[in-house]
């Protein structure tokens, strides 16, 4: 079974198209009892972050699936910018 992401590990992802991205890890965070990976796109110039949540495939493989509520990805990313905020002060 494949291990989840680390924060600074590039992953590779497959769109609906079939076209590969790279993708830094930026964090891995629980809420709620899920977890959820807050990735930047590697290639890209942007600082857009994406959110994506970890389930599990039918071979009980960890996969990461887009968040469907918009007020689960709402408070997974205000979550995440608490955490961000609590990081930059504390340096």
């Amino acid at each position: 079974m494949p291990e989840q992401p680390e924060q600074n590990e590039v992953i590779t992802l497959v769109d609906e198209e079939g076209q590969e991205h790279d993708f830094n890890v930026v964090d891995v965070l629980e809420l709620e009892g899920s977890e959820y990976a807050i990735l930047l796109p590697a290639k890209e110039d942007t600082e857009e972050a994406i959110i994506l949540k970890f389930a599990k495939d039918d071979d009980e493989n960890d996969i990461l699936v887009d968040i469907e509520e918009d007020e689960e990805w709402e408070k997974v990313a205000d979550a995440w910018e608490e955490l961000v905020m609590k990081e930059g002060e504390e340096s």
